[in-house]
C-alpha cells in the first residue's frame, strides 16, 4: 500500500467480522444512532507517514530508542512548560498588580475587581470551540504560537488602560485567545508519548511554576522607579518575555512528531511508530463529525468536565486573592508578592510526587487523585478556622491548599490515556475547558469585597469542591472500569483474544486499527486507564 492509494481510496469499509459488529454497537449506535458503519476514509497523518516511510530505516536499538525519548524530554518539556507557564502567569500576575496600586489607578469598586478575574475566563468559554476547530484543523504548533503572540500583546496594553471598561476588554480578548494553550500542550504530549510516559511528564509540563515567575518578576519590577505605577511594569515584563518567548515557538514548535526539528528522519519515523501503539492517534488534521456525536455521548467527558469545574473553584479564587489574603496578614505589598512564590514550588513539587506514584501504581490514577484532595482539604480548614493573629499556621493552611494541582493534573492524565481519535480528543479536551473556565468563574465571584478580610463564601465553596471532586474520581473510576468489563466480556464471547500493551509493541505491518484515527470505542482493544 502506498501513500497515494490511501488517498485516491473513496471509503474504507470495516471488515466483515466479529470487529465490525462491535464497532456498530460500542461507537455507531450508541454515539450516532444511524445504520451507517463506514469509517470516515481520512486516515491519521501518522498513516500517510508511515506508509510512506516503511522500509527506509533500520531499527532503532534499545539505545537509540532511549535516546531520542530523552532528547525529546529535554527540548519539547521545557519548551511546553515555558509556554503553558506563561500562559498562567497573567492570572497570578492580576493579584499581585492588585496590591501594586491596579484598584485604586483603575478607579475599581465593588466587585468590580472579582470580575476583571472572571472575564478572561468567559473569553475562554466563547473562544474554546474556534480555538478547539483550530488546533484540530490546522497545524497545531502554529496555532499555539500564534496565540501565544496575540496573548502577548494584549498583556502589553494593560498599561494604557485607566478605568474598568479597558481592563475587562483586554481580559477577555486574552482569555480568547489564551484557551489553545493547555489544551493544545496536551494534545502535543499525547502526541509524543506512551500512555505510561505521560503522567509525570504532565506535571513537568503544567507545574505551578507561574506563582514563582510572577514573584521574581513582580520584585523585579519594584526597582525599576516610580516614572510609572509599579504595576505597569509587571504587565510589560510578563508582555515583554512572553512576546520573545512567542517569536521562537513560532519558529520552533512542532506539531507531532512527524516534523520536530530536534529529531533525524530515522528518529522521526521510530517515534511516530511507537506512539502509534497508544491507540490514540498522532496527528489528523481532518475534522470527524461522527467522533465529535461520540464525545457527546461519552459519559466519561462529563464527569470530568464537571471535575474540572469543581477542582477549579479553588484555582480561581486563590488565583486573584491569595496575594490579598497574605497582605491581609500584615505583610507590605512586595513582601506579599514574594510570599506568593511558595505556592508555586509546593504545588509543582506535590504534582509531580502523585503523577510519579500514578504512573507506578497500575490503574490507581482515580484513587492517587484522592488521596492528594485530602492535604488541600485539610489547609482549607486550618486556613479558614485559625485565628488571623496566628501568621504561621495562616501560612501553612494556604500552602497546603496549593496540592489541588496534583489532582488536576493526575485526573488530566487520564483523560489523555483513555481518549482516541483526533478530533474527540480536541472535542473533549474543549469539554474539559470548559469546566476549568466555569470553575473558575466561580471561583473568583465566591471570593466577595463585603467578605474580607475572613472571605466566607470563597472558602465554603472551595470545601465543597474538593468533597466534589473525591466523588467524581471515584465515579471516573467506576465508569471506566465497567467500560472495559463491556469489552472484555465482548472478546471473551467472540472468541477474540485480548491483546495486551506490553504483548503488542510490534507494528511492522502497520496496524490500521492504532493509526487509522478511531476513537477508543472503536477500537476493540483499547482499554481505559482507571
Amino acid at each position: 500500500m502506498t501513500a497515494s492509494d490511501l488517498e485516491d481510496k473513496p471509503q474504507l469499509e470495516l471488515p466483515t467480522d466479529s470487529k465490525e459488529r462491535f464497532v456498530v454497537e460500542t461507537a455507531v449506535q450508541d454515539s450516532v444512532g444511524s445504520d451507517d458503519v463506514n469509517v470516515n476514509p481520512t486516515y491519521d497523518l501518522a498513516l500517510k507517514y508511515l506508509v510512506e516511510h516503511e522500509g527506509k530505516y533500520a531499527p532503532l536499538n534499545e539505545k537509540e530508542h532511549k535516546g531520542a525519548v530523552r532528547k525529546t524530554d529535554r527540548i519539547l518539556l521545557p519548551i511546553l512548560f515555558f509556554t503553558a507557564t506563561m500562559g498562567a502567569v497573567d492570572k497570578v500576575c492580576l493579584g499581585t498588580t492588585a496590591i501594586f496600586g491596579l484598584i485604586k489607578d483603575n478607579n475599581l469598586h465593588g466587585q468590580q475587581y472579582s470580575w476583571l478575574g472572571s472575564i478572561l475566563f468567559i473569553g475562554s468559554l466563547v473562544g474554546m470551540w474556534p480555538m478547539t476547530y483550530l488546533l484540530q484543523h490546522f497545524r497545531m504548533g502554529k496555532v499555539m504560537s500564534c496565540c501565544s503572540l496575540i496573548w502577548s500583546v494584549l498583556s502589553l496594553l494593560h498599561c494604557a488602560c485607566h478605568n474598568f471598561a479597558g481592563l475587562a476588554a483586554l481580559r477577555f480578548l486574552m482569555g480568547f485567545v489564551e484557551c489553545a494553550i493547555v489544551p493544545g500542550c496536551g494534545l502535543m504530549i499525547a502526541s509524543f508519548y506512551l500512555k505510561n510516559e505521560s503522567p509525570h511528564r504532565t506535571a513537568l509540563v503544567f507545574m505551578f511554576a507561574s506563582s514563582v515567575i510572577n514573584g521574581a518578576l513582580s520584585a523585579l519590577a519594584t526597582t525599576f522607579g516610580n516614572e510609572i505605577p509599579t504595576w505597569k511594569y509587571i504587565f510589560i515584563l510578563v508582555g515583554s518575555v512572553s512576546f520573545v518567548w512567542s517569536l521562537f515557538i513560532t519558529w520552533y514548535l512542532p506539531d507531532s512528531p512527524i516534523n520536530a526539528k530536534w529529531l533525524s528522519e530515522r528518529q522521526r519515523y521510530h517515534m511516530v511508530k511507537r506512539v502509534a501503539d497508544n491507540a490514540t492517534g498522532v496527528q489528523c488534521n481532518y475534522f470527524k463529525w461522527s467522533q465529535v456525536w461520540e464525545a457527546f455521548a461519552d459519559p466519561r467527558v462529563y464527569i470530568v468536565m464537571l471535575f474540572n469545574f469543581g477542582i477549579n473553584i479553588p484555582n480561581g479564587g486563590l488565583s486573584a486573592f491569595s496575594s490579598i489574603i497574605i497582605k491581609n496578614l500584615g505583610f507590605t505589598s512586595v513582601q506579599s508578592s514574594l510570599m506568593g512564590i511558595p505556592t508555586g514550588v509546593i504545588a509543582s513539587i506535590s504534582t509531580v510526587f502523585f503523577t510519579w506514584l500514578a504512573s507506578r501504581w497500575t490503574n490507581k490514577r482515580c484513587l492517587v487523585s484522592v488521596i492528594s484532595l485530602v492535604i488541600p482539604l485539610i489547609g482549607a480548614i486550618i486556613l479558614y478556622t485559625v485565628d488571623r493573629s496566628h501568621v504561621g499556621p495562616q501560612l501553612l493552611g494556604l500552602y497546603l491548599m496549593y496540592f489541588y494541582f496534583a489532582s488536576y493534573i493526575v485526573m488530566m492524565s487520564c483523560v489523555q490515556a483513555n481518549t482516541a481519535g483526533s478530533t474527540k480528543k480536541s472535542v473533549t479536551y474543549g469539554f474539559n475547558y470548559l469546566g476549568y473556565c466555569g470553575g473558575a468563574i466561580t471561583g473568583t465571584q465566591t471570593f466577595r469585597s463585603d467578605q474580607a478580610p475572613k472571605y466566607t463564601g470563597g472558602f465554603i465553596s472551595i470545601l465543597v469542591a474538593y468533597c466534589a471532586c473525591m466523588v467524581l474520581s471515584i465515579i471516573y473510576w467506576f465508569v471506566s472500569d465497567q467500560m472495559n468489563r463491556k469489552k472484555k466480556n465482548y472478546l471473551e464471547k467472540n472468541g477474540i483474544e485480548r491483546v495486551l500493551p506490553e504483548e503488542d509493541e510490534r507494528i511492522d505491518d502497520i496496524d490500521e486499527e492504532k493509526v487509522k484515527d478511531l476513537t477508543d470505542k472503536q477500537q476493540i482493544h483499547f482499554f481505559y486507564t482507571t
